[in-house]
Formats: structure tokens, C-alpha cells, sequence
């Protein structure tokens, strides 16, 4: 049997554009995703905090050090700057590789700074 768990993890995001004329999908700062194992392009969920919307898309890789997460396109109308999110990617594994797995999580603060690790970055 095969098994879908989160394996990387941005948490307590704040958006900080939207821009519905822009192709789509939500823009992450690099480090972002460097931290998390989440690739450009992936298909994520992300979830508003502040508004209750979910909505599947993929990533766009935005410039280092930017804490940029910018919701695009049709995606930018399901929040507004400001709005807390959180982005999650899946991975499919066998029973055995998923007793024991941990996700790569980030906590960020209000200036989309991170401030915690946990999961498998709290490990190393």
C-alpha cells in the first residue's frame, strides 16, 4: 500500500502580494524552500488561516531573502496581504518509509522570518 504524507511544510506564512493579472500559482522565496524540500514548481496546498480558502497549485521560485509569498493569478483571489497561510507538499511512500518520517516544517513570524524548525530540521 502506498501512503501520501506532508513532507515539507511552510507555517504561519504571511501573503505579501497578490496579483491576479500575473499566470498563477504562489511565488516562494528560495530559502523557503530550501528549508522545507519543496520544489519549484510542486504541486502544494495552501491554506489560508485568516480566510478559511484552500486551493491546489504549484510553486514559482521568488528571490532569496525576499519572504516572499506572493499568491498569483486566479490564486490571488482567494486571500489578501497580510493573510496568514500555510503551504504543504506531499510525497507518496510504502508503509515502511512512512513509519518514521518526518516533514521539513518551518514556523515563520509576522515578517515572514523563520523562527522554528521542526520535524526533520529539528533533528539536524
Amino acid at each position: 500500500m502506498l501512503i501520501q504524507l506532508c513532507r515539507g511544510k511552510i507555517h504561519r506564512g504571511r501573503i505579501t502580494e497578490c496579483d491576479p493579472a500575473y499566470e498563477g500559482s504562489l511565488g516562494i522565496d528560495l530559502d523557503f524552500l530550501d528549508a522545507t524540500g519543496i520544489l519549484p514548481y510542486e504541486k502544494i496546498l495552501v491554506v489560508n488561516g485568516t480566510n478559511g480558502e484552500r486551493l491546489e497549485t504549484y510553486v514559482i521560485p521568488k528571490e532569496r531573502g525576499t519572504g516572499a509569498l506572493s499568491l498569483n493569478g486566479p490564486a490571488a483571489m482567494k486571500g489578501r496581504v497580510g493573510d496568514v497561510i500555510t503551504v504543504m507538499a506531499f510525497g507518496v511512500f510504502t508503509e515502511d518509509e512512512a513509519v518514521g518520517f518526518l516533514p521539513r516544517i518551518i514556523v515563520l513570524d509576522e515578517r515572514n522570518k523563520i523562527i522554528e524548525r521542526k520535524g526533520a530540521l529539528s533533528k539536524s
